[in-house]
């Protein structure tokens, strides 16, 4: 039996994801969670083989939350599931200690089949994922601008691009409006950028716009 928690903070997500899971014998919900406070209270209890994790969440999200609960819980498998189809997401995710990275789209076909990969040990990824793993061991030095961004200067300017104002950023990521001001600031000279407009049309060029919460 593969016991897993699933993390999201949309109710009709989680019911979906339910329904989707009813008619499998081996696996077994065993928990929720709504934001990254709830996710680590269910790895500090453990209890459970599979975290289905939503990359964007209330509080603590993303990359961040992924290697936090990798530090405190390292054998622990954890499947993304989101609406990010860019596989720089992807990429970073996986290279923080994600085993599996599903888009929410593709959840009703291949959902079941990805857990059962991810909690055998195996990881789950897509062609293109795999592709783009590749490429980054081969081509480290890639001259994409947004791959000289840090994982989390990469999250601030996906809320950036996505409308998010500073505060708000701060707010859902539990920074200081300084600190989000300074990762804004950082993310415009190693892009060697002066707008957000710049950064807008950056993002829409290489299919970065994904729908990013805080």
């Amino acid at each position: 039996m593969i016991r897993i928690v699933i993390a999201d903070d949309h109710t009709i997500m989680r019911e979906g994801l339910k329904r989707i899971l009813d008619g499998a014998p081996d696996i077994d919900i065993v928990g929720e969670a709504i934001d990254g406070f709830e996710v680590l209270s269910h790895v500090r209890q453990g209890g459970f083989d599979l975290l289905m994790l939503d990359l964007s969440m209330p509080g603590r999200s993303g990359v961040d939350l992924i290697r936090q609960i990798k530090a405190e819980a390292p054998k622990l498998a954890i499947l993304i599931l989101t609406m990010h189809e860019e596989e720089q997401y992807a990429v970073r995710a996986i290279r923080a200690g994600a085993q599996g990275y599903l888009t929410k789209e593709s959840a009703g076909t291949q959902l079941v089949g990805a857990i059962r990969k991810v909690a055998s040990g195996r990881p789950y990824i897509s062609t293109e994922v795999a592709e783009q793993l590749a490429l980054n061991i081969m081509m480290p030095n890639e001259s994409l601008l947004h791959k000289q961004l840090s994982d989390r200067e990469f999250e601030v300017f996906s809320l950036l691009v996505a409308g998010k104002s500073i505060t708000e950023i701060a707010n859902g990521l539990h920074l200081s409006v300084k600190t989000v001001s300074t990762h804004k600031t950082r993310i415009m000279q190693k892009m060697g950028m002066t707008s957000l407009s710049e950064m807008v049309q950056y993002a829409v060029a290489h299919r970065l716009l994904s729908p990013f919460k805080t």
